[in-house]
């Protein structure tokens, strides 16, 4: 389920992921020493794969390393490059342990934007991924950003004010971070933390993806399940209090 959620969503978003895809790129090419030939790609917390074919498209010359770790989860990434006619170049492999990223081979790109949000320590764990980087090459940390907007601030029922109130339910993954193994806190300032992993940091941008209403069937469907999720989550006691799309 999860899966298809993450499969809907970066559909969604897929004119934001190609902005990504091509700034990615023009970093690579612009980064003080010419052009970084991309020949390994690792995809960190890959999902169902929708990014790691996009990286494969992206960089046509490289192999794309897609790592999570869910077995069910890469066979929907293998399917999903051989559907693509991309298989070749797309392979797979599963993290045993929340420290440890599948790949001992070292890489031009590294792409994480799932995998580390239930890593304790998030520092030591970008020091690791430091250091599978070749020279000139880059690291690139996408976030959740901005928490998604879809309700007026009054929906004729209720007091008014709901989003407000369901962004602040969504604050108890904070709660959940906090109870991970190993758990360190840090202020997630990511250029700062990518400095003292030893990397030079490139820059931020966002990207926004605006679903005028009417909403299609497939962002209903998403904004359904992604309710429903919020829903289980207060339900099952991330926290017991009233109980966040894309930033790099």
């Amino acid at each position: 389920m999860l899966g298809v959620h993450q499969e809907r969503e970066a559909g969604l978003q897929a004119p934001a992921l190609a902005q990504t895809m091509d700034w990615l790129r023009d970093l690579l090419r612009t980064n003080g020493v010419g052009c970084t030939p991309v020949h390994r790609v690792l995809d960190i917390g890959s999902g169902p794969g929708v990014v790691t074919c996009l990286l494969a498209h992206t960089f046509p010359d490289a192999e794309v390393v897609a790592v999570d770790q869910s077995p069910g989860v890469l066979e929907r990434v293998r399917s999903r490059a051989v559907a693509q006619g991309i298989g070749g170049r797309v392979v797979t492999r599963l993290r045993r342990s929340l420290g440890e990223f599948g790949s001992p081979d070292s890489a031009d790109l590294i792409w994480i934007r799932n995998g580390f949000h239930r890593i304790g320590d998030q520092e030591a764990a970008l020091r690791s991924v430091a250091g599978y980087l070749r020279p000139g090459g880059l690291v690139a940390v996408a976030g959740s950003g901005l928490p998604p907007r879809f309700l007026p601030r009054d929906i004729g029922m209720g007091r008014p004010g709901l989003q407000a109130r369901l962004d602040a339910a969504e604050e108890a993954f904070s709660d959940m971070r906090d109870q991970l193994p190993g758990s360190v806190r840090t202020v997630e300032d990511w250029p700062a933390m990518l400095a003292r992993a030893g990397l030079i940091p490139s820059g931020t941008r966002s990207f926004f993806t605006d679903l005028p209403s009417p909403l299609g069937m497939s962002a209903c469907e998403h904004l359904q399940m992604h309710l429903s999720r919020l829903h289980d989550q207060i339900g099952t006691g991330w926290s017991r209090r009233t109980a966040r799309p894309l930033s790099v």
